[in-house]
């Protein structure tokens, strides 16, 4: 599998993981003293994350959140987390083994979404495109929420699968955009390929005129693709807390499981609707679910694995320098005693 980056976004990356290190490091001194009363996060908008859905249902007891502002993608939201300006973050496996290896310490805590037949990341194009086949993707440009995450993984893994070398696969370009742009920036034809994901994809083929490329699960089958991780000072520092977050999320994935999808879309709506973020809830109707099967999302070394095997074949890390066993951690998830195996619903 082959990952790049243009040679400004690695500078980028490298100057933003220099900076958060200096803050992150203040930043949790000056809280060291400090008894944690509520959590910060970031979040995406007209969409109810796992720990919102988790407070709103009572999981959470007496935390609560405190929502900073939205966010563009699991690597930014590492980066602020990192930084201390955020106390949890949702963020695909990849990008967090990426952080890890890069020497930043997070650690995963409970698993937060994954791809199945239902929820999954699609590639898609208009009907009347001439993509096809991997090799026309030379040239093309493709929208991807943020650099280093999920849906670049995912496009870098596919071609270098169908043989595109190095050199080809760089003149593939990456556009940033909001995933909520994406479908109209393919309509009007800002760009060749959008990314579509559970409900954006449902409301994509709703509207018609798209065709399908490929998807994720293609390439692995279903899978667990994201946590929540929260910095091991942080954990150390507050293991109370960290339990009884990671208790909440994972009752509320249990929750999402045992529910008729009526009642889940009317609960996230009344959570937007409460909030008051000038949002619309237009996509709450397409929910397909979170994609993770594992009960309790209790995290597996399979979770991880692919991602550490991609980073060995680039010579970004070094053998052993990664201990599976030690990335992630399931100490706090209460579903994990009698499922430590990671078996699935």
């Amino acid at each position: 599998m082959k990952f790049f980056l243009h040679f400004k976004t690695k500078i980028a990356i490298a100057i933003l993981i220099g900076i958060s290190v200096i803050i992150g490091c203040s930043t949790r001194q000056a809280q060291s003293t400090e008894k944690v009363k509520q959590l910060r996060y970031q979040s995406y908008p007209g969409l109810v994350s796992l720990p919102e859905l988790a407070q709103d249902l009572g999981y959470l007891g007496d935390i609560k959140l405190d929502y900073v502002g939205t966010v563009q993608g699991g690597p930014q939201d590492l980066l602020t987390l990192v930084a201390g300006d955020v106390d949890f973050a949702g963020a695909f496996n990849g990008a967090v083994v990426k952080v890890v290896a890069a020497g930043l310490d997070v650690v995963p805590i409970v698993a937060s979404y994954g791809s199945d037949a239902d929820q999954n990341v699609g590639f898609y194009v208009l009907e009347n495109s001439s993509i096809r086949s991997p090799r026309d993707f030379i040239g093309k440009k493709i929208a991807v929420n943020t650099f280093g995450a999920h849906y670049d993984f995912i496009v870098k893994a596919y071609l270098s699968q169908h043989g595109l070398t190095e050199q080809e696969i760089a003149q593939v370009e990456l556009i940033m955009l909001p995933p909520v742009s994406t479908e109209q920036a393919l309509r009007n034809g800002q760009i060749d390929i959008a990314v579509f994901a559970g409900i954006l994809e449902k409301r994509a083929l709703k509207n018609g005129g798209v065709r399908s490329l490929f998807k994720d699960i293609d390439l692995y089958g279903p899978f667990t693709a994201g946590s929540y991780s929260m910095r091991r000072d942080f954990i150390e520092k507050n293991p109370e807390i960290t339990r009884q977050f990671v208790s909440g999320v994972a009752q509320a994935q249990e929750w999402l499981h045992n529910t008729p999808k009526a009642q889940i879309i009317a609960r996230m709506e009344s959570i937007i609707h409460k909030r008051h973020r000038n949002e619309t809830t237009t996509l709450i109707p397409y929910y397909t679910g979170t994609g993770v099967h594992v009960v309790g999302s209790v995290q597996r070394n399979q979770d991880f694995q692919p991602w550490i095997d991609a980073l060995l074949k680039e010579q970004k890390i070094k053998p052993n320098q990664i201990d599976i066993n030690q990335l992630y951690s399931n100490a706090f998830n209460p579903y994990a005693k009698n499922n430590q195996q990671g078996i699935q619903r």
